[in-house]
């Protein structure tokens, strides 16, 4: 016999599970005492906040392609970990959030942090469901597990009644993991396909998500340099095609850059795999007509409920994009020039002009483009810092992308410990501004606990750019909340076990750089990237000093 709590941690194992990242609390105890035996083998990674553990939980959907576990208490607990199942959801990142909950006796008086789980995520989470017998737990699992990674990838929500987890059965764990396969394309619609791809006189592929393998990616590479078409990726997925391929030509999301906007709108046949078609990747919806676009797609996905959602597909195939690019036969035509274009307007837009800050950010990304290893993992979250990871660093094929299709602040420095935890041996670089990273600050204690600290970089200007620029665009000299007041990064950083140090000038980045990937324990580079004066955006360090010092001047 064993309780509900032994039973989920008995088929999580069996399933794969390695590593869930949570904050503890009394509604599953019960799971937590069973992750007491995993010890090794099934790891909690103890977060300081439910916002930061969904959004490793994310991060790691995304990097592995394997489901992302949370796992926190009810109520509020669930609602902080919500912004990272939003941002799963748009990613189409695999995930998996396991939620305590009020005892079935108490259920439906608005008990003790009570919630309607499949209420609150039903249109936010690719499933929501309640295990209400222990003898369903390995049943419901197996189905979440499925759920999460097949078709679209997404999240899912279980929620774990209190007393279901302590009641004793004599129902026997999952003792293996599905082997999943791909849906394959049918052969008559990958001919369809092929000629009309031979038939475009300006051919476009458009890809994108989440569940590549390393073979899939190649295979699509294969057949795009082969076939002589250009590539673009779809808003933060450019780490999905290699960057330095004569082919690829930059990313279609926010601030797109001409060169893009020009193939997209000007192509007459786009291959679109495994994309939705988001806000962003179109520009707002503007590039591509609604319904019905002038240029015929091709759009391949393994989910048919994204096929069709927003535009119609001239040929819509139903599958998934390792398969298909492994399905795919090189096509000719006289697409030379406009191939050569495409790149060419990538390799220009890859030059940023000096920046009139203190610390260029232009010349800080061309020395890290010179110095990291080829296999580095990037993360940022939201804000106008992002162009610099965005835009204007090219990743190989070894390289990887962390960054948000949902916008969120705050993500950068959660998905760099998850990356961390995952690729202890691999160099991780957050970009983070410096009202971003105060969104998940605490996590650095997180990283600490669990060794995985990785290198933050603080694009610190003291306000929220984004919206300041927004602010000054539309309500000009009516500036309001966006000025921030900031720590001491680099004394925090220090707090937390880190390496620390504030960035004055670019000529001392090569140097901080340099200590920072030395450091055995993560770094913290305050980039002062502000080109006004201190005053009145100074940290509250300095506000302290000038204070004393105003104090002992009397």
């Amino acid at each position: 016999m064993r309780n509900g709590g032994q039973l989920l941690v008995e088929s999580l194992v069996s399933l794969g599970a390695t590593k869930a990242f949570g904050v503890p609390g009394e509604s599953y105890l019960a799971v937590l005492d069973a992750l007491h035996d995993t010890a090794g083998t099934f790891d909690f990674i103890l977060c300081r906040n439910e916002g930061g553990a969904a959004f490793m939980a994310a991060a790691w959907g995304k990097l592995t392609g394997r489901p992302g576990l949370c796992m926190v208490t009810r109520g509020p607990g669930a609602t902080n970990a919500s912004i990272g199942i939003h941002t799963a959801m748009q990613d189409s990142a695999p995930m998996l959030v396991f939620v305590g909950q009020v005892g079935t006796d108490m259920k439906g008086r608005e008990a003790f942090q009570e919630l309607d789980y499949r209420a609150v995520f039903g249109t936010m989470a690719k499933w929501a469901v309640e295990i209400d017998h222990v003898d369903r737990i390995p049943e419901i699992v197996s189905r979440a597990w499925i759920t999460a990674t097949t078709g679209r990838p997404g999240p899912v929500v279980i929620a774990l009644p209190e007393d279901m987890l302590t009641t004793l059965t004599a129902t026997e764990p999952l003792r293996t993991a599905p082997r999943l396969t791909e849906p394959a394309p049918a052969p008559q619609a990958l001919e369809e396909a092929l000629e009309l791809l031979a038939s475009a006189h300006r051919p476009l592929i458009l890809l994108g998500g989440c569940n590549w393998t390393d073979e899939g990616r190649k295979s699509l590479q294969s057949f795009a340099e082969s076939s002589n078409i250009p590539a673009v990726a779809a808003f933060r997925y450019q780490d999905r095609f290699d960057n330095h391929s004569p082919c690829y030509a930059g990313e279609a999301g926010v601030g797109m850059p001409p060169h893009v906007k020009a193939l997209i709108a000007e192509s007459d046949v786009i291959l679109a795999l495994n994309i939705r078609f988001g806000e962003m990747t179109t520009d707002a919806y503007t590039l591509l007509e609604v319904p019905v676009p002038k240029q015929k797609i091709i759009h391949i996905h393994p989910s048919p409920l994204e096929i069709g959602k927003v535009y119609q597909p001239t040929l819509a195939i139903p599958a998934g994009p390792n398969a298909f690019a492994a399905a795919l036969r090189p096509v000719t035509g006289n697409w030379s020039d406009w191939r050569s274009k495409a790149r060419a307007g990538y390799e220009s837009s890859l030059t940023a002009p000096p920046q009139p800050s203190p610390v260029d950010m232009a010349a800080v990304t061309a020395h890290l483009r010179a110095t990291l290893p080829e296999d580095a993992i990037l993360t940022n979250g939201a804000g106008n810092f992002t162009v610099w990871p965005n835009k204007f660093y090219p990743f190989g094929p070894h390289a990887r992308l962390l960054a948000p299709q949902s916008g969120a602040m705050g993500y950068g420095l959660p998905a760099a410990i998850a990356a961390k935890v995952a690729e202890p041996a691999k160099t991780v670089i957050c970009f983070a501004g410096d009202g971003d990273f105060q969104m998940n600050c605490q996590e650095l204690a997180t990283a600490a606990q669990h060794n995985a600290q990785p290198i933050v970089l603080i694009l610190n200007n003291g306000i929220y750019g984004t919206i300041r620029a927004h602010q000054e665009r539309n309500y000009p000299g009516r500036v309001s909340g966006t000025d921030m007041f900031s720590p001491d990064f680099a004394a925090l950083a220090r707090a937390y076990g880190f390496h620390g140090e504030r960035v004055e000038t670019t000529a001392d980045f090569p140097a901080a750089f340099a200590r920072a990937l030395a450091s055995p324990t993560g770094a913290i580079l305050d980039l002062n990237i502000s080109p006004e004066a201190l005053t009145p955006r100074q940290t509250l360090s300095q506000m302290r000093a000038a204070a004393l010092a105003a104090k002992d001047a009397k």
